[in-house]
């Protein structure tokens, strides 16, 4: 008996080693893959090289073609999208500049109105498909309803995540369909938003220069050469961490509270991620440091590029446990929930270009393309392309919307929230409750421009 455990504890831990082993051999490919000449032309058309490592994730999974990596060696990375996703969000803003919002109010609004309306969309657009095209054909679950929005607006890491409330709420199916989601919004983001900025130089409506060159601007002291200098390395990482601290701390704070409210209250508190409240954190930390005028310590380079290889690693350990099986046999339910997100992606799009923005439309049009269809990642790197110099100062109002758009939707509250409220009340209501704001949202846009237009002739 003791000697059976024994055994047991030497595969088990024999299993960890390998996949961190693997873990790390993956993530040295993936920063130095970067440097290949290839893989900078493939950025350049709109490619991201996450979408190239997803592709082999799939490829070499254990529901792959080649079956490289174990049944083992993923249940084990199953465990990474928490851990991946928290560094993601900690160096989402404490790599930048807090944005300097003088004259950017209104399109601020603009830009958190179009967030809201594509999300919430893509769940009134989820639902209706969900019941009206799906349902009698075959044999569908309500939450499939969701799978719109959590693919499209949350990517991998929310797919993964809301895939154990899927579990919880007996659609087992879900995490699997919700990682097929995700990955045919990275692929759509890249192939049509490479093909809307060929049109846009075509046109002359985008800037037709080169895309910039990764420089650190704010530190110029700090070259690639960066990760070398252990210390520069550790005093960021240690602001990564403590942001990620605040974030689970205050989690473990709301959780606390929660003794205290209803049965529904609690089990919603419950479930909120913690990636929302690390994105506060990594906004005060930034603040904190731009106060004390030490932004020195923080290298803009290393915080992006740590974020960047989060992300890769994040969509290939998800790419590679997920059952082709599962997929094949759900591609029409995929394909049509995919075409008809990317519909409503375009047309909502296209009426905040056409009838609400005013300057430099075709980058904020196409930065929340990228980011409502992929990740946040490709967003930026359609607007990196598109426009280089930042000559838009789209990249401000994007950020500075993200602040308030990421806790509401792509893994925030409503996010999370969605699957406990089609369980509770019925994917009819819930679709009713998307319409309304959706509708909503999409008014107050038009009206508040209106206003605001007149107010100044």
């Amino acid at each position: 008996m003791n000697i059976s455990l024994l055994q047991n504890q030497n595969i088990f831990s024999n299993s960890i080693s390998i996949s961190l082993i693997g873990f790390f051999v993956i993530g040295f490919f993936l920063i130095f893959g970067r440097k290949f000449k290839f893989a900078v032309q493939l950025e350049r058309f709109g490619l991201p090289i996450a979408v190239i490592s997803g592709i082999v994730g799939i490829s070499i999974g254990p529901y792959g073609l080649i079956n490289i990596l174990s049944k083992e060696t993923t249940n084990v990375w199953s465990n990474f999208p928490t851990p991946l996703l928290s560094l993601v969000f900690a160096t989402l803003m404490m790599g930048r500049p807090i944005p300097n919002i003088n004259g950017l109010i209104r399109p601020i609004v603009n830009q958190f109105l179009l967030a809201l309306s594509l999300g919430f969309g893509q769940f009134l657009v989820g639902g209706l498909v969900v019941k009206y095209l799906l349902s009698p054909s075959m044999e569908t679950n309500p939450l499939m309803g969701c799978l719109i929005e959590v693919g499209f607006e949350g990517g991998h890491g929310a797919a993964t995540i809301i895939g154990e409330s899927f579990n919880k709420l007996g659609f087992s199916d879900g995490l699997d369909l919700g990682l097929a989601m995700a990955t045919m919004g990275l692929l759509s983001s890249s192939l049509l938003g490479s093909f809307f900025i060929f049109v846009g130089r075509t046109l002359g409506i985008s800037d037709t220069e080169q895309i910039v060159d990764k420089t650190d601007n704010e530190n110029p002291n700090l070259k690639i050469g960066i990760f070398s200098d252990l210390r520069i390395l550790l005093i960021n990482l240690g602001f990564v961490g403590l942001a990620i601290s605040f974030g689970v701390s205050i989690l473990k704070l709301l959780r606390y509270i929660s003794n205290y409210f209803g049965e529904f209250s609690k089990e919603v508190i419950l479930s909120l991620p913690v990636f929302p409240l690390i994105l506060i954190g990594s906004l005060l930390i930034r603040y904190i440091l731009e106060k004390t005028n030490n932004t020195e310590f923080v290298s803009n380079l290393l915080q992006r590029e740590i974020g960047i290889l989060s992300t890769d690693l994040l969509i290939f350990t998800a790419m590679a446990s997920l059952d082709i099986a599962t997929v094949l046999d759900n591609w029409r339910l995929i394909l049509v929930l995919t075409i008809f997100g990317l519909i409503w992606n375009l047309i909502c799009i296209a009426y905040f270009a056409y009838f609400v923005f005013e300057k430099h439309w075709f980058e904020r049009s196409l930065i929340e393309f990228g980011n409502s269809t992929g990740v946040v990642a490709s967003g930026l790197l359609l607007l990196r392309l598109a426009d280089p110099k930042n000559i838009s100062k789209t990249l401000p109002i994007f950020t500075s919307k993200q602040l308030f758009a990421q806790l509401i939707l792509s893994g925030g509250f409503f996010t999370v929230l969605a699957p406990l409220l089609i369980s509770k009340i019925g994917l009819d209501f819930w679709t009713e409750i998307c319409a309304s704001i959706t509708l909503f949202t999409i008014l107050v846009a038009f009206f508040f421009n209106k206003r605001f237009s007149t107010s100044y002739q």
